[in-house]
């Protein structure tokens, strides 16, 4: 359960917090920058107790692994402040604190999408010089999404990407690319059944599943500088495949309405074919009561146009507040938690997908998690949420647009230009 705890936090809508957001990342992001430079640096040699703010732990893990570090530091223990199990209010907390410039939250936990907010206005201690972060042993995707401006300012603790999940019964060799998919929707009208669902209600996940599709033919939402770059053919072809296939009813028309849980629930009661979802799902469809399709389906990484496609990457970092009065303990604990030891026992625990690269390939943990291999390709292939301080504008336009290209009431073209035009407002400001 505790992918979908991580999953759910990252998928969350950010609409509600716009506003908060947008303020928080366009009020005068420079200059906040520039006045924490030297903040960044106060405290870098000190040690001592530390709190550490994470969203609400339903997995268990932090408790454990605290009471470890505090074991082997009697002088610099780290105490747990959770949050509360929404994404919107974590966000929120968080962004209270840094304006408050409050010394009490030395270390954060910070979404994918969060890093650059933070960044840009200034609150996170970049892991350079003395805070160097040594990634050589990490998935490169989860390092990307935690780095800005070329900066790495959050320690990755738990990624996650999206699978294809099959019935294997019925398709005994899953598809490599989307059109060997499509053309399989044909064994769905043959067993009454649906044939391909994933999150495509207008809330986050849309976000990700249509940044997929334009990622997976070759487009991009923002370039490497954050501005928008989704008025192209790779755009448009993308989410015209998205448009086309809920038309033709590929995509079943209660489609259009699924969060997470609907497509786990019609996949699990054997009503669809192909589902594209996190990681949870594979325990829950293998061990629930309700669940018909037992030791019948697979997964496979997400089918591109000639290979795999690119998955739209979640997890979580951690990251140093600039306003710590104990630095250097805080650095210590991030090193800590990238240890094997920790990722071994955070994925045992709480199934949360490593970091460090060489852990997917554990026979131990692959035999407890056949989907490991799987989820490792789709990291690798993994492609993070438009990387942009102005994120939650950038998503409700993403959103907004694709919902409405789906649902016929734009036409992909007009579609994809009022997306262009929403970021490229929101990034001015």
């Amino acid at each position: 359960m505790a992918h979908r705890r991580t999953t759910r936090r990252a998928l969350t809508a950010l609409v509600g917090v716009a506003a908060l957001s947008f303020t928080a990342a366009c009020g005068g992001g420079g200059s906040n920058t520039s006045s924490s430079s030297g903040g960044s640096q106060q405290g870098a040699d000190s040690r001592g107790p530390i709190t550490f703010v994470t969203g609400k732990d339903n997995s268990g893990v932090w408790p454990p692994t605290i009471d470890k570090w505090n074991k082997a530091h009697p002088n610099e223990k780290v105490t747990l402040k959770e949050q509360s199990d929404n994404a919107d209010q974590q966000h929120d907390d968080i962004v209270q604190h840094m304006q408050a410039k409050d010394a009490s939250y030395d270390i954060v936990t910070v979404d994918v999408i969060w890093t650059p907010e933070f960044a840009a206005k200034g609150w996170l201690v970049p892991l350079e010089g003395k805070f160097a972060l040594d990634t050589s042993k990490l998935l490169k995707a989860p390092v990307t999404a935690a780095t800005y401006n070329g900066k790495l300012y959050a320690a990755p603790f738990a990624s996650d990407g999206g699978m294809l999940y099959y019935r294997k019964d019925l398709v005994p060799n899953p598809p490599k690319t989307l059109d060997e998919m499509w053309k399989m929707c044909d064994i769905a009208k043959k067993n009454n059944m649906d044939c391909y669902a994933g999150q495509f209600a207008k809330y986050e996940g849309l976000t990700v599943n249509a940044t997929e599709a334009i990622n997976t033919f070759g487009g991009k939402v923002v370039d490497d500088k954050g501005k928008a770059a989704v008025d192209s053919p790779e755009a448009r072809k993308g989410l015209q495949m998205l448009a086309d296939h809920y038309k033709n009813g590929d995509i079943p028309k209660q489609g259009i309405t699924y969060q997470e849980e609907q497509g786990r629930q019609s996949f699990e009661a054997g009503k669809l074919l192909f589902l594209r979802n996190w990681p949870y799902v594979y325990s829950l469809a293998s061990t629930e009561a309700s669940s018909k399709v037992k030791g019948k389906f697979a997964v496979a990484p997400l089918p591109g146009v000639s290979g795999p496609g690119a998955s739209t990457l979640g997890g979580h970092s951690e990251a140093i507040s600039v306003y710590s009065k104990h630095k250097a303990t805080a650095f210590d604990f991030l090193k800590f938690i990238e240890e094997d030891a920790q990722q071994k026992f955070f994925m045992e625990k709480g199934s949360l997908a490593p970091v460090v690269e060489a852990i997917y390939s554990d026979p131990a943990l692959v035999k407890k998690a056949p989907y490991l291999p799987t989820l490792l390709t789709s990291i690798q292939n993994a492609v993070p949420r438009p990387v942009t301080p102005f994120y939650p504008s950038v998503t409700k336009a993403i959103q907004d647009n694709s919902y409405a290209a789906m649902k016929g009431e734009k036409s992909v073209d007009q579609a994809v230009k009022d997306m262009q035009s929403a970021i490229q407002s929101a990034s001015q400001g």
